[in-house]
């Protein structure tokens, strides 16, 4: 069966750790008839996760494609990993959305992770309905979440079902929309009557909900207040309206392990949730750009799943026009062939013949696609705009256990960035350190494991060295002599020079007169300058921002020649030191902090500890964007201590600026501790 942007929707599953998506999913392809027969997380079975890194954990690290083909429509369901360190799916997919379901463990709450997530729902305006999970459990009290809901998220609930059997006897639902109580039997439920005890409630909530569906539309507003009867149909176009407009948040309830509620949450998608016609697609070079069929194929490969044996396999939301087996598409400038597409569900692939605007495929075996890479028919200019990715927030270096792992290790990283593009791979030269660089330390461990399980690379992990600099604070002239004569060809080169700090690069001039030194011989001396920066004399840091003089010398006509001068150079310059003020310098980064108004305080007296300083404050909705200046050496762990300080709801952004002068007790350990390491070298 072929389907259209009407009848196609994207939906994500997305919550905190631990709420209970990866069930909630399984539970919906098992309702949906796509698996016979469940999963278990425990057992490493579900079709969510299948990774050997997600069996291993219990949790999701990368996002599962599950479509699901219901009454008419064929839905995509999304499942989003929970941890807010694995950000390349969710920063990739939150665009494509037509709708999302928040997940929230109903034992749990709110949570700092929960509030995040709604956040990003709302600021990509996108319809979302609320799923409290595990409403089975003991003391879980309905009407204290709906409140906090409001409260804590500042969302316009409206609750589509209410729990039946009290806070610690669940034995099923009341469906507010019909007015039907759903007795859980077995893993199914029955329909029946309304518990006597909350008929009184499901009315009062069926009102409200008639009149929030009314709100959306002056013709029904005006029927709802002349007391006529709205019909079902009208009803579900206002409720419709609301949830697109985000002037309503639907509450459902559900128990996956038992499929309670799934079967009602599948039909408020198919007839609630906008279609893909009615969703815009990402941010393109194309003005009023919409999902068309009719128009030349363009689409936008929005993740990328690396195999081992089988390559790559991208996963293209298809924008125009339709693609299918033997199409050809630009990609990069270059002319490539469709060989093979289908869908996944889960790992397991299904043959899918032809796909249209709005839909989801997968593409394997072509090396040259990538995520936030835009494939178009040669009739089509349209360019999508590639997702941007945070900074890493953490490095840590990484050394192969195995010798004969070096040559491996960098291919291994490479085709990890396939698949992640928020984490970075640097070679410090300076340090000698190879650096991975993450979204937090759950991330970029998980980084290295999947590396050992895919690829066969071991690696041990230190801390990142910091990159210090050292200066000059004061002027000084030296003489540097570099003469060895003994008879024969000799060296033979005299120079007196000036140096003095300066604001800009380093650089070299000269005032020579007379030629005291030759023209010729200036090059080496200003290499021997540079040389000699490279290696500081406080504690072997580079030296930055200094300015060189030529001001005198010698040169012999026999016995001088380039090796010498650029050696006098250097002499000078070590000459010249053992008089200058010298200082060490340190990074400072320019850092963004993203809290709650609630953790404003500890996040501020905490700067003030790292030798920080707080730029500005600006309020963006409910939280604190603050933007500050600290040394990086006092953020090398800082997403562990931000997570510690606001219970997993901070975040942050880090860039270096420039270079300052470190205070001198901390420059003393810097420098005792650069020497040890020297020495033990």
């Amino acid at each position: 069966m072929e389907y259209y942007k009407e009848h196609i929707k994207t939906i994500a599953l997305i919550g905190a750790m631990g709420t209970g998506k990866t069930s909630l999913a399984e539970s919906i392809a098992y309702v949906s008839g796509i698996i016979q027969k469940k999963g278990e997380i425990e057992k490493g079975s579900t079709i969510s996760d299948f990774t050997a890194e997600e069996v291993n954990h219990h949790y999701s690290i990368n996002s599962s494609l599950i479509p699901v083909f219901y009454k008419n429509d064929k839905i995509n369901f999304i499942d989003l990993p929970g941890s807010n360190e694995f950000v390349t799916d969710l920063y990739n997919t939150l665009p494509i959305l037509s709708g999302a379901i928040l997940v929230i463990d109903s034992t749990r709450g709110i949570d700092a992770q929960t509030k995040s997530y709604y956040r990003m729902l709302k600021e990509h305006k996108i319809p979302t309905i609320i799923l409290l999970s595990k409403i089975d459990k003991e003391n879980v009290d309905f009407d204290k979440l709906l409140e906090d809901l409001k409260e804590k998220l500042g969302a316009s609930v409206v609750p589509f079902m209410y729990p039946e059997g009290g806070k610690n006897n669940f034995n099923g639902f009341a469906y507010v929309l019909n007015k039907k109580g759903y007795k859980v039997e077995g893993d199914k439920t029955a329909e029946g009557e309304v518990d006597a005890d909350v008929k009184e409630k499901v009315s009062t909530l069926y009102d409200k909900i008639v009149e929030e569906a009314a709100a959306q539309d002056e013709g029904l507003m005006e029927k709802f207040f002349e007391g006529e009867e709205l019909s079902v149909e009208e009803i579900a176009s206002g409720l419709k309206a609301g949830l697109l407009s985000e002037s309503l948040v639907p509450v459902i309830v559900a128990n996956s392990l038992l499929n309670t509620g799934v079967k009602e949450l599948l039909d408020i998608v198919v007839s609630l949730f906008p279609s893909m016609s009615d969703t815009k697609p990402m941010e393109s070079n194309t003005e009023g750009l919409e999902y068309d069929e009719k128009k030349p194929f363009a689409g936008y490969v929005f993740k990328t799943i690396v195999d081992p044996f089988i390559g790559t396999i991208s996963f293209v939301i298809i924008v125009n026009g339709s693609l299918k087996v033997g199409q050809e598409m630009i990609v990069l400038g270059k002319t490539e062939k469709v060989n093979q597409s289908f869908i996944l569900t889960g790992k397991n692939q299904n043959s899918y013949d032809i796909a249209y605007a709005g839909d989801i495929v997968c593409i394997a075996k072509l090396q040259s696609l990538a995520t936030g890479l835009t494939l178009t028919d040669k009739q089509s200019s349209v360019e999508i705009k590639k997702v941007a990715m945070p900074t890493p927030t953490i490095f840590k270096a990484i050394i192969p256990k195995n010798k004969q792992d070096e040559d491996k290790l960098s291919g291994a990283l490479q085709r990890l960035a396939l698949e992640d593009l928020s984490f970075e791979i640097v070679r410090n030269k300076e340090t000698k350190q190879q650096l991975i660089g993450g979204q937090g330390s759950v991330h970029v461990d998980t980084l290295l494991e999947k590396m050992k399980n895919m690829f066969k690379v071991e690696v041990t992990t230190e801390k990142q060295k910091i990159v210090y600099r050292e200066a000059i604070r004061s002027t000084a002239e030296a003489e540097g002599r570099y003469v060895k004569q003994s008879g024969g060809a000799g060296y033979y080169g005299i120079v007196v020079m000036r140096f003095e700090p300066c604001t800009e690069d380093s650089y070299f001039s000269e005032e020579i007169f007379g030629g005291s030194v030759p023209k010729n011989y200036f090059p080496p001396i200003e290499k021997g300058f540079f040389e000699a920066l490279e290696n500081g004399p406080l504690a072997g840091f580079p030296v930055i921002n200094v300015h060189a003089v030529l001001t005198d010398g010698k040169y012999h006509p026999v016995d001088s020649n380039e090796l010498a001068f650029k050696n006098a150079a250097k002499v000078a310059f070590k000459n010249a030191c053992e008089k200058i003020k010298k200082i060490i310098l340190e990074p400072i980064m320019h850092v963004n902090i993203k809290i709650s108004d609630e953790y404003l305080g500890d996040i501020l007296g905490d700067i003030n500890k790292r030798r920080g300083r707080v730029l500005g404050m600006n309020k963006v909705g409910d939280y604190q964007i603050v933007e500050c200046e600290v040394p990086e050496a006092e953020i090398i762990s800082y997403n562990i201590d931000l997570k510690a300080m606001t219970q997993g709801d901070g975040t942050f952004t880090r860039e270096f600026i420039r270079y300052e002068e470190v205070p001198q007790n901390v420059a003393d350990k810097v420098i005792e501790a650069a020497k040890l390491e020297q020495s033990q070298e």
